[in-house]
């Protein structure tokens, strides 16, 4: 039986998590920099959980800015086995309205500037893993089971187009992606997703909707007055879910993709660097 672990990335308005016992602020540092912000641990529901405000408390870091590897370390330090990452987009699809949330199942990049902040490999040692299914499946479907227990509507799958941001799509952009059948955009997460599988943490994201980018022909554009009021609403749901997601997490054999990069390194291993060695200990040190 693996451990019943938990780890939570808070979006936009998510800065704590309440309910917790035993809770502790850590201030860790990685060999990939600092984190977001602290992270705050404890116990939820019999479940060891960490919480990582992902930009940082009172939201000072953008999309672009966002330390993702030291996040995913950090989290790795702390022994979280599975992580949810939730995240505040646009809708792309009619039938997802803002409030709505969304599963995901699948992941389009469209950023630009993220290459190092994508990967934990590179400079000394080189791997390649298995990335199609970029959710870890028991996640997501305890995931599904607990936003379905907070009352809100809630889409089980669907695509999230990762964009470059800070700002938002332009109109010929939105048209783009939605010819491309995604349901969702964000700004986020694909690279959460990419690190904990590196990482070997299962990863699934909670997507909250809070507009319907610019492309919808009825609805105004994004203002930010009306997202944040959305977003208000997103936050305490999700509290409700993340703290559903904990129980059921205790109720279950727990969850992990423990293994998963175990044949995934392509660099000989008497080729490897000693500083690769050092960055990566944590990461795959059992497979050097």
């Amino acid at each position: 039986m693996t451990a019943k672990t938990l780890g939570i990335i808070g979006g936009s308005g998510l800065y704590d998590l309440p309910g917790l016992e035993d809770r502790e602020e850590q201030e860790l540092n990685t060999p990939f920099g600092k984190p977001s912000d602290r992270l705050v641990t404890g116990r939820l529901n019999g479940v060891r959980m960490a919480f990582l405000p992902r930009h940082g408390r009172g939201h000072r870091l953008a999309p672009h800015e966002l330390p993702f590897r030291a996040n995913i370390h950090a989290m790795k330090q702390l022994g979280m086995e599975s992580i949810l990452g939730i995240s505040a987009v646009g809708s792309m699809v009619e039938e997802i309205h803002p409030g709505d949330l969304v599963i995901i199942d699948q992941f389009i990049d469209r950023s630009r500037s993220r290459t190092e902040e994508s990967t934990f490999f590179g400079d000394g040692c080189v791997a390649h893993m298995h990335f199609a299914d970029p959710i870890w499946e028991p996640l997501r479907q305890l995931a599904l089971e607990a936003a379905r227990s907070s009352g809100a509507r809630v889409h089980d799958g669907g695509t999230y187009v990762c964009m470059e941001g800070p700002a938002f799509s332009t109109r010929a952009e939105s048209k783009l992606y939605r010819s491309w059948d995604v349901q969702v955009i964000g700004m986020t997460n694909l690279q959460e997703a990419k690190l904990a599988r590196e990482a070997e943490i299962a990863y699934a994201t909670i997507a909250l909707a809070t507009d319907y980018d610019c492309w919808h022909e009825t609805e105004e554009d994004i203002h930010i007055a009306d997202v944040l009021a959305v977003l208000s609403a997103n936050v305490e749901r999700a509290k409700q879910v993340i703290a559903k997601a904990a129980e059921l997490m205790a109720a279950s054999e727990g969850i992990s993709c423990a293994g998963v990069m175990e044949n995934s390194l392509i660099t000989a291993k008497d080729a490897i660097t000693p500083d690769a060695r050092r960055r990566l200990e944590l990461i795959i040190g059992k497979y050097l």
